[in-house]
């Protein structure tokens, strides 16, 4: 009884799977090109047929009415005793092919190698097929001709034809042949269909189990690579893209969610710690409450700034804004953000340069890219020592670009080994922890960068830092 559960549950199993493989679309194309496929092999065969059986049936049937023509003509110049000998004297050549017939009107036989009238009705045009070998025909098998009948002057009829066994034998066996052509073909076809299904099931599979096992959580799981570079891998490259892609927002999200946790209970610890200390010292003098309303002030607006660059980098990496786009000069842009700054540089002893070489259109959105130009001259200023100059340059079109924006300063500077970390949210150097602000700008403007398809480049200045926004050439209007 277990045995035959076990024969029961396998046969199911497999009738299973032969369901599942039948339903994949992979199969449903096979069997597309498995028609398609058995349709031109018969067409050819047609072809092939029509081309042999059909020519050779065509070129008998000509013969057939030359003959006809020369014995009506024999006929009437001979009469019926010349018809009668010429009919007897072919009718009488050893191994002939040709079949021949005159016979009275009461169907008495005159001259002929057959030993009846056939009973086989002709068609509209005199032309008939019968077997020959029900009336003693010229070999000792069973064979068939086609011959044409027809009434000659005093009711004598005449009857002309071929013995046509050889072709109807050629006829059977391509018949024969094209049936196992075609079986051969489907069976072929419908193996490479199931093979070809099986194939594609099992990479798609692959991806369905690479899939559920992120679903799970496993986001470092991607989906196999078979080395052929077709379709299916390169699905697999982008679907791998994609799921980097995720990884890294999902660790950013993470970092930022840590990062936010960390960096803002401090400002918040200071905020309530500065009121509570007004309420427990009691006093009359309204400075003191001043005081502390300007630092809880202040304090607040560091925290709203801090959510506006995260709403702002959130914004931009989200996409959205690209529905947006219109032309978007670039030269009044850093125009404005030059005019913006020049001041608070001046105020600090330094010299802001302005260098427009170009006057380059993009399409973006010049709100965020003024926000991300104004971030870098923000950046520029706050960590170049008094008295240093800082450099804003727009160039023009060049090979692999649209645009570029740089902003240049001998500060510090950035060591290469960071300039991959400074772009990520809240990360900020040792030495400019004692600096203001939040470790979002160099993020808010790479989220712009990459909104625009630019890219964000970090360079030494010697001394210094030089950072650009190049525009690639898609961007151009």
């Amino acid at each position: 009884m277990l045995k035959g559960e076990a024969h029961s549950a396998g046969l199911h199993g497999f009738a299973a799977a032969v369901l599942r493989l039948v339903r994949t679309t992979a199969f449903r194309l096979a069997l597309l090109y498995l028609a398609m496929f058995v349709l031109s092999v018969g067409l050819i065969l047609g072809v092939v047929y029509r081309t042999t059986a059909g020519f050779l049936e065509q070129e008998i049937g000509e013969t057939i009415a030359l003959e006809v023509a020369g014995l009506q003509d024999h006929y009437r110049n001979y009469g019926l005793p010349g018809l009668v000998e010429v009919v007897r004297t072919r009718s009488a050549v050893p191994n002939n092919n040709s079949i021949y017939l005159l016979t009275t009107a009461a169907g008495s036989i005159l001259a002929g190698n057959l030993s009846g009238w056939p009973a086989a009705v002709p068609n509209a045009s005199g032309w008939t097929h019968f077997k020959v070998a029900d009336y003693g025909g010229v070999t000792d098998r069973p064979s068939t001709a086609q011959a044409v009948t027809f009434t000659l002057p005093g009711q004598f009829r005449l009857l002309v034809g071929r013995d046509m066994s050889e072709i109807d034998q050629l006829r059977t066996r391509m018949f024969r042949s094209l049936g196992w052509i075609l079986g051969a073909t489907a069976l072929l076809g419908l193996g490479g269909g199931l093979l070809m299904s099986r194939g594609a099931m099992r990479r798609i599979e692959a991806i369905n189990r690479t899939t559920r096992q992120i679903m799970s959580g496993d986001l470092s799981e991607r989906v196999p690579r078979f080395g052929g570079g077709d379709e299916m891998d390169r699905l697999a490259g982008n679907l791998n893209a994609m799921l980097d892609r995720i990884e890294r927002l999902m660790t950013g999200m993470r970092q930022v969610t840590d990062s936010v946790a960390h960096d803002l209970r401090t400002p918040l610890t200071r905020l309530r710690s500065r009121i509570e200390l007004a309420l427990l010292h009691e006093t009359e003098d309204p400075e003191v409450y001043r005081t502390v309303l300007q630092d809880t002030i202040a304090e607040a607006d560091r925290l709203l700034a801090t959510f506006t660059a995260l709403l702002s980098i959130a914004e931009a990496e989200s996409g959205a804004k690209r529905q947006d786009f219109v032309p978007v000069e670039l030269a009044e842009v850093v125009e404005l953000a030059a005019d913006l700054y020049e001041p608070v540089a001046e105020e600090r002893g330094q010299r802001l340069s302005l260098d427009i070489r170009a006057r380059p259109t993009v399409r973006g959105n010049g709100q965020l890219l003024a926000q991300a130009v104004s971030n870098l001259l923000d950046n520029a200023i706050k960590y170049t020592p008094d008295g240093g100059i800082i450099t804003l340059v727009l160039d023009g079109p060049a090979p692999g670009r649209a645009a570029c924006i740089e902003v240049a300063d001998n500060g510090p500077g950035i060591p290469a080994e960071m300039r991959d970390k400074v772009i990520q949210r809240f990360v900020r150097l040792d030495t400019a922890r004692a600096s203001p602000g939040n470790g979002l700008g160099l993020s808010l403007v790479d989220a712009v960068a990459t909104l625009h398809g630019a890219r964000l480049e970090l360079g030494d200045n010697e001394p210094g830092l030089k950072v650009g926004l190049v525009f690639p050439p898609e961007a151009r209007r």
